[in-house]
């Protein structure tokens, strides 16, 4: 019996249904809507958050930022290790429940201090759900259709600002921003409970036809492979950048929204949302549909369609803060929305792609643990600075030119997912290789 299926044989995946897994799929999907969206809820109300509390712009970035970003990052990588040798089901669920409790009782914060403690919790709550899900996902899926199962279920980043965007914004709106946590608190619970009664964990390995030798290796062991790819050093380099002005934009642009062009809270449910709903959805499916494609072709067109995308998105994000006409603001910003989510389904396929399968789930908290620790620490954090910094100089327009200033990063970015391309056929034909030999031996 051969180490590994052959081709023809992976897109299969035994003992489990095309039905029953698309079913996964949408379920981690929602579970993942649910996370994001009680992330970044604290963006999407921070005027007012900063209104009640009487704190300044780059305490807002603090409290968006570093207090969850933290112990998100920090905690993710241990609960991976021990995601990859339990079950992941359980952990997901577990970790949803947490961060649903913490997100209502932000709810209840009543100073600055206790509204830190609360997104804490959210971080330590939320640092349990990613990487096991990108595990299951690639347990379930074969490497030709991964990329794009990934994609799907990062359209959580974009259904998750809608979320917060319609439902935060209209309840902060027409009741007040603590009901929103409140509110935004519940569908998490509900979720975690319907996952623990209906998805079966699946074999390490299942959709590459590879046998599970069960022995996860340690901490150092994944983050020493992993790096001995330059194709991996690129990518991580180029995530945690793009992450930065992603998490920049997340934060202030309902702030920039607001200060530069007059719009209230419940103007944010209506257009903000859409926009960025419609436009990051399609790209985030987008990317997957022709990552998947362009990759059967030359494997370097992976990292490289990111690079070309986000080249080709630098002149409207620039351009946007530019502009005094609210309405060419949203057209400027579809096209930087479409392409703001690209990087993420690549990405994560890529780190899915280059290390053994008791490995996977490790992986992605250390990916996700570098450019959240960075990304998210820095990207609400810089602007804010930047927008006190140069309030004397700018007044009410100095949070758009702090904006302006972080497209540097979109564009150190651009390089390294371009220089990612330059080796990654060859690392993926060496692991390739790596996991056919681990497999015989299991």
């Amino acid at each position: 019996m051969p180490a590994a299926a052959s081709d023809s044989n992976r897109t299969a995946v035994p003992g489990y249904s095309t039905p029953y897994k698309i079913y996964i799929l949408i379920l981690l999907t929602l579970i993942y809507i649910s996370n994001y969206a009680d992330r970044v809820l604290v963006g999407v109300v921070s005027e007012a958050i900063k209104a009640e509390f009487q704190v300044a712009d780059w305490q807002i970035g603090l409290l968006s930022g570093a207090t969850f970003a933290i112990f998100y990052a920090t905690l993710g990588v241990p609960i991976a290790l021990y995601a990859d040798r339990s079950n992941r089901v359980r952990i997901i669920a577990a970790s949803a429940v947490v961060w649903s409790v913490f997100t209502a009782l932000s709810g209840a914060a009543t100073n600055f201090t206790t509204m830190a403690l609360a997104r804490i919790g959210v971080g330590v709550g939320e640092a349990g759900s990613g990487p096991p899900s990108h595990s299951i996902i690639s347990d379930l899926f074969s490497p030709k259709a991964r990329t794009t199962a990934l994609a799907i279920y990062s359209l959580g980043v974009p259904l998750g600002l809608v979320l917060a965007y319609q439902a935060g914004a209209r309840i902060a709106s027409e009741y007040s921003w603590h009901m929103a946590f409140i509110a935004l608190g519940v569908p998490g619970i509900v979720l975690a409970i319907i996952a623990v009664l209906t998805i079966r964990e699946p074999q390490r390995g299942l959709s590459e036809g590879l046998k599970d030798s069960g022995n996860a290796p340690p901490l150092m062991t994944v983050l020493r492979h992993m790096l001995s790819y330059a194709s991996t050093r690129h990518m991580v380099a180029g995530a945690t950048l793009t992450t930065i002005v992603g998490y920049a934009g997340v934060q202030w642009w309902p702030g920039f929204l607001i200060r530069s062009h007059g719009l209230t809270i419940a103007d944010l449910a209506i257009l903000p949302s859409l926009v960025f709903g419609l436009a990051t959805g399609l790209g985030i499916i987008a990317s997957g549909l022709v990552t998947d494609f362009m990759a059967r072709l030359d494997p370097k067109w992976t990292p490289r369609g990111v690079a070309i995308i986000g080249m080709i998105a630098l002149p409207f994000l620039i351009s946007l803060y530019l502009v005094d006409d609210v309405n060419l603001v949203y057209a400027l910003i579809f096209i930087p929305a479409f392409t703001g989510g690209f990087y993420l389904a690549p990405s994560f396929a890529m780190t899915q792609a280059l290390v053994g399968v008791r490995m996977r789930t490790v992986a992605s908290a250390l990916l996700l643990f570098i450019i959240n620790i960075i990304g998210y620490t820095l990207g609400p954090l810089i602007p804010g600075y930047l927008s006190d910094l140069w309030k004397p100089d700018y007044g009410v327009h100095s949070l758009r030119y702090a904006l302006l200033a972080m497209s540097v990063f979109s564009l150190w970015g651009i390089i390294h997912y371009w220089l990612a391309g330059t080796t990654y056929a060859a690392d993926l034909a060496r692991q390739k290789a790596l996991n056919e030999a681990e497999s015989a031996r299991a």
